[in-house]
Formats: C-alpha cells, sequence, structure tokens
C-alpha cells in the first residue's frame, strides 16, 4: 500500500490527521498534508482507508 497526495487538491482541513496521526501530519508553513509514512504496514490499514475516505477534497489516494 502506497499513499499518494495531491497537492492540488489538499487544502489541510486534517481529518486525515485526526483519523491515522501515526501516518498524517499538518504542515504548518504550506497549511498541507505531509505523509509520515509513504507505505504503512497493513496493521494502519483500516485507518489509512478511513483517512482517505473522509478527505472532503479527495486529495488521498491509495496503490496496492
Amino acid at each position: 500500500m502506497r499513499i499518494l497526495v495531491d497537492r492540488e487538491l489538499c487544502e489541510g482541513n486534517a481529518r486525515c490527521v485526526r483519523v491515522a496521526p501515526a501516518v498524517f501530519a499538518l504542515e504548518d508553513d504550506v497549511d498541507q498534508v505531509r505523509v509520515l509514512i509513504a507505505q504503512p504496514g497493513e496493521e494502519l490499514r483500516e485507518a489509512v482507508e478511513t483517512a482517505v475516505a473522509t478527505c472532503p477534497r479527495q486529495a488521498l489516494k491509495l496503490e496496492d
């Protein structure tokens, strides 16, 4: 599993950070998400999938 972020769409709403703080952080200087673990393990799949699904701008994608 690999996480992709569309920087054009990301508005820094931080919903992904609230759902999966081990994987996502908010960059203060640009107000956009930063992926802490680009290829998280299966133990984080549920949290990452929830984070992707809750992104209001659909800026996050998963590749398997």
